[in-house]
């Protein structure tokens, strides 16, 4: 059962979280140790397994979770209000604007790597990410459907499915080529194939 935080506790907790996530933006998960973070956090040894019983595995965990959070802050408030194709576009600028200036140093990615991408406490970050990702994505297609921008015939899950693939996927090779054009294009198209006429 998960211990129930005091205000302060849980404004304590999460300026630890905070501070590891900078740490690790700023270095990479390798090189930030518990050390690290207790002296840029001004926390006690004490204190940090206090509220994180487990060490640097709970803590990691716990800056993932913020991280997965980020992503989605990140992209607002575009990505909570795709009501017309102007504001599609909106949102794709941001994202490549993030994606841009994040390149290849994505903290995300790497803590999910250390964690083990099969651990099952990795997955429930990386599929609730997912999921309120494109629960997003999918009221934007609604919204675009029921004001007769897109073809009323376009399936919305599969479409929003689609989009955040070639988000993710672009994401993914610019990881491992430092090339955002595959992001830029598979955006571009994933989003120009709704306003496709259906046969």
């Amino acid at each position: 059962m998960e211990r129930v935080l005091t205000a302060k506790g849980a404004a304590t907790r999460q300026r630890i979280v905070e501070g590891a996530a900078q740490l690790i933006r700023e270095r990479g998960v390798p090189n930030v140790g518990l050390d690290d973070i207790r002296a840029s956090t001004a926390t006690s040894k004490s204190q940090l397994f206090h509220y994180f019983a487990d060490g640097k595995g709970d803590l990691l965990l716990a800056v993932a979770r913020y991280e997965a959070e980020q992503v989605i802050a990140d992209q607002m408030p575009q990505l909570g209000d795709l009501t017309s194709w102007r504001k599609w576009q909106a949102w794709r600028r941001r994202v490549i604007q993030i994606y841009d200036k994040q390149r290849q140093a994505c903290p995300l990615s790497s803590l999910t790597v250390q964690l083990g991408r099969t651990n099952p406490a990795t997955l429930e970050i990386i599929n609730g990410l997912t999921s309120e990702w494109r629960s997003h994505l999918a009221a934007g297609v609604k919204a675009l459907k029921e004001s007769g921008e897109i073809d009323p015939r376009v399936d919305v899950q599969k479409t929003a499915n689609a989009i955040l693939a070639a988000v993710t996927g672009g994401a993914t090779l610019l990881l491992s080529t430092d090339n955002l054009r595959y992001l830029e294009d598979g955006l571009a198209e994933a989003l120009e194939s709704m306003r496709r006429p259906r046969g």
